[in-house]
Formats: structure tokens, sequence, C-alpha cells
């Protein structure tokens, strides 16, 4: 090569070396991530906000209750939705009116036709609770979720920002750049605030934590943004977690600085987790004294718990009120009725504890994948234990037996409720142990001029496979003689 050759090829490699340099400079943010949200607090009006609140309509979904396992979650209508976000207070309020928008999966919605359910849930602080008319509910199972709605408003967020320690980035979005503003809620939430040009924020990722799914995926989009009075609001949100959508909301209303005081319930201050045990046979115990019951059987050597529900909070001391029947015997295994978040969620409780989980062939591979999940945000009992799920399956029937008790596992078959429906027959002591798909009214009241569907599912199943039931502890509410479930379907049995 001459040496000119050489001079141009050197210059040639110093101009593209620049150049290279001069694009990813082009990527680097040119404020602090402390700017960038002052520039979009001033943007959207946010400075002087303290409170907002947003009413709409559109469509959602119930989180956590797929029909299928692994599958998305049942779609909902809002015929009408709101929430509340106090900012100073540290308060959130969410009203909603909603139907089934398809007939299968889970939730407390009523059954596709059979009308709507209004809720209200509420946090102030640290505490979460739900309102039935004027009857509060503690939820503390909803404090993570609710935090986390509270500081992912478009307003929200920035605030929540602000106060932590940002980081800041630039992302390429759709051949837009836009700046990234990184923060974490310790304990509750990790998230990602995308910001535009015009200092609006479009979209927010997050991730929190869950007892079933460990640490969650959210994605919230905000588009259409409106001045309401000096502040910028989107007029359309949507979200989904987990993977799938769960809420698509048009907004019609905005009203900023409103005054809603949001006190806490002295019932639901004093509220603690109560676990009862009512000895239903020798040696079987219907453990209550929540919303989510659960079931202990002792075997010749070990003991078997039907139901690790809801979270720690709950499952952590089920549990040992369950050690405590049987001291001198170990928990070997954790029957789980169906994949519902509801029921599921205190399984890693029982992983923590060394118990195998029992559940429906068609869940186990759902639950193998979520169980390897970490849940680093707020670690559990089993992320703090570092022990691994073992997982073994039912495909449609499987005894448990120690040579005297039998114990028999099928599936609820036809089901609108899930697939992978499981119910527990102790044939000798004829209980039947089971969830969602009957739970009693109260003693003595009529039947319904239509009967429950599910409530007519069950009894299907148990004469389909021709089980004798003298007594049935149900998952939820009140243990009953089998006699109420078919005097509430209109049935001689």
């Amino acid at each position: 090569m001459t040496t000119t050759s050489s001079r141009l090829l050197t210059r040639a490699l110093t101009l593209a070396g620049l150049m290279a340099g001069l694009a990813s400079c082009a990527n680097l943010p040119t404020e602090s991530a402390e700017v960038a949200l002052m520039r979009a607090n001033t943007a959207m009006g946010g400075v002087a906000l303290r409170s907002i609140s947003f009413a709409g309509t559109g469509t959602g979904a119930t989180f956590g209750q797929a029909y299928q396992p692994g599958m998305a979650w049942p779609k909902i209508t809002y015929s009408s939705f709101s929430r509340v976000a106090d900012y100073s207070a540290g308060a959130f309020r969410e009203d909603a009116a909603r139907s089934r928008a398809e007939p299968n999966g889970g939730g407390a919605v009523p059954l596709m036709g059979t009308g709507e359910q209004r809720t209200m849930g509420l946090l102030k602080g640290e505490t979460a609770w739900n309102l039935a008319g004027t009857n509060a509910v503690a939820a503390p199972i909803a404090v993570p979720g609710r935090i986390h709605d509270l500081w992912t408003t478009p307003h929200g967020v920035i605030k929540a920002a602000l106060a932590g320690k940002p980081s800041i980035a630039m992302r390429n979005e759709d051949g837009r750049m836009l700046t990234a503003v990184s923060f974490s809620v310790a304990g509750r939430f990790s998230a990602t605030a995308l910001i535009n040009d015009a200092g609006l924020v479009e979209k927010i990722e997050s991730l929190q934590p869950n007892p079933v799914m460990g640490d969650t995926a959210s994605v919230i989009n905000f588009s259409d943004y409106r001045d309401v009075g000096g502040v910028k609001f989107p007029m359309r949100i949507a979200q989904s977690m987990g993977g799938f959508p769960v809420l698509d909301l048009a907004v019609n209303d905005v009203k900023t600085n409103v005054a809603v005081p949001i006190d806490i319930p002295a019932p639901v201050a004093a509220a603690v987790e109560r676990v009862t045990t009512d000895q239903a046979a020798r040696g079987v115990w219907f453990v209550a004294g929540g919303s989510h019951n659960s079931v202990a059987i002792e075997m010749k050597d070990h003991i078997m718990v039907v139901e690790s529900p809801l979270f720690d909070g709950r499952a952590v001391p089920m549990l040992a009120e369950v050690k405590k029947l049987v001291a001198s015997k170990p928990l070997r295994y954790v029957v789980n009725s169906h994949h519902h978040f509801d029921h599921s969620g205190g399984l890693r409780t029982a992983v923590a504890e060394g118990a195998t989980l029992v559940t429906s062939e068609m869940a186990r591979p759902f639950f193998e994948t979520v169980m390897a999940n970490p849940n680093r945000i707020s670690p559990d009992a089993m992320e703090r234990s570092g022990k691994k799920a073992m997982i073994t399956g039912v495909n449609g029937k499987r005894s448990f037996t120690d040579g005297e008790r039998v114990v028999e596992v099928y599936y609820i078959e036809g089901s609108v409720h899930a697939q992978g429906f499981m119910m527990v027959y102790l044939p000798n002591e004829k209980i039947l142990i089971e969830a969602d798909a009957y739970t009693p009214g109260a003693p003595d009241a009529p039947p319904p001029a239509r009967p429950n569907d599910l409530h007519v599912n069950l009894v299907q199943n148990i004469e389909r496979l021709n089980l004798k039931v003298d007594q049935i502890l149900p998952l939820h509410g009140r243990k009953v003689m089998v006699s109420e479930l078919y005097n509430a379907i209109g049935k001689k049995n």
C-alpha cells in the first residue's frame, strides 16, 4: 500500500470513528433525570397538583383468573370506572361497575348474563380495604397493587421518581427518541417512565411482586392528552399485566385537586389475620377464620393440606396452625384446587415449608414456569428459603393412601370457572372439599329462582363419579351438609 493510500485509509477510519462517536452521543441524555422529571412535571401541570380523579368506560380483565392455566385473563366490561389519586396523603380509591364479557373464567364477577358487580377498593399509606355498602373489609393482599396504581398514574409516576433516586437513558421507540427515567419504590415496585419531547409521559414499564408469578411485568400506555384546567391528562389508558391486557379505558371526566377524604375505618385498622380449626372428622380439620379456607388431613406419617391460598400473610399463619395440630408429623403435600391466584397465592409459602405441590396436570407446566420466577422486589417465604418447587400433577383422578385413609382427587369437568379444576373426596368420611364450585349461602336461605350454573355443575360431577357425600367443606364460607347444595339447585339428594 502506498503512503498516500495509507493516509487516506487512516483519515477514513478516523472519520468513521468520529461519526460513530457522534451517533452514540446522540443517544446520550442531555439532562439529568431530575431535570427531565421537573420538565415533565411542569409540562403536565403537576407542580401544584395534590390530587386527581378520573373516570370513564371501557374494558378490562380479571387478573389471575384465567380459564386455562397460562392463558389470557377473562374479559370484562366496565360501564363505569373511576380512580382518585391523592398524592399528598398517599391515598387511593377505585370504584367500578363491571360485568363479564366472556362466559369462562374466574373472579367474583357474576356469571355471564346474570348481572353487574360494583366494587370499591381503597388505600391509605400501607393499609388497603374494600367497601361493600358500609361494610369495610381489610384487604392486606391488595396493598402492593394499589400502591403501584397510585404511583403509576401519569402525574404520580413523576412525583414518585422525583422522591427516589432516578436514573436516565434515551430509548428509541418506533423511530422516536424518548427519555427513559427509571426508579424504584423499595419493596413495592420498580418502574421506567418514558417521556416524549413535549414532556408528556407516554408509557410506564414496571415490575411488581406477585404471590403466584413472582416479579410481574406491567405496561401502561397513555395517549390522547388533553388540557383540563392547566393539567394535561390522557383520555386513553391501556394496561397489561403478566403479558395480557387488564384495562383499556376511555376517560371522559377529569378533576384536579379534588377533596375526597380517605380515612382508614376503625375495624380495618384493628384487623388481624385469624385462623380457626374445627375438627370435621377424626384427623380432618376445617381451617377457616378468613375469606379463604383450607383443610388439614392427618396421614400415618405426614400431613396433607388442601389449599394454601392468597399470600404469605394468610398462608404462613395457616400452615403454622396446621403444624400445631399434629406437631410430630411433617407437611408432605399441599393440594391446589385450581390455578386462580386467590387459591394458589400461598403455594410459594408451602414450598418454603418443604411441601410437594399437587396441581392438575393441566396447570403443572404453568406452575413450573412461575415457581421458577424470582420474587426479589419483596422477597416472600419461598424466595427467602432458597427452596425450589416440587410439583406433581393429577390427570383426571389420583388417589393418595397410607393404607387406612384414602384421599381422592378428581377433576370437576365441564365447569365454566376453570379447566384443571379439582375437588378432593374422602370416601371413608364421606367428605367433599371444593372451592368456588359451591359457596354456601346464609343458613335456611330459600333457593334462588334460577339455580347457579356452578352449583348445578358440581352436583353433576358428584353424580357422575357416584360419590357418596354427607358433608361439604367449602374453601369459601361455612361447612355444610350436602343437602344444602341440593336444596340450592332445587333438587333432592
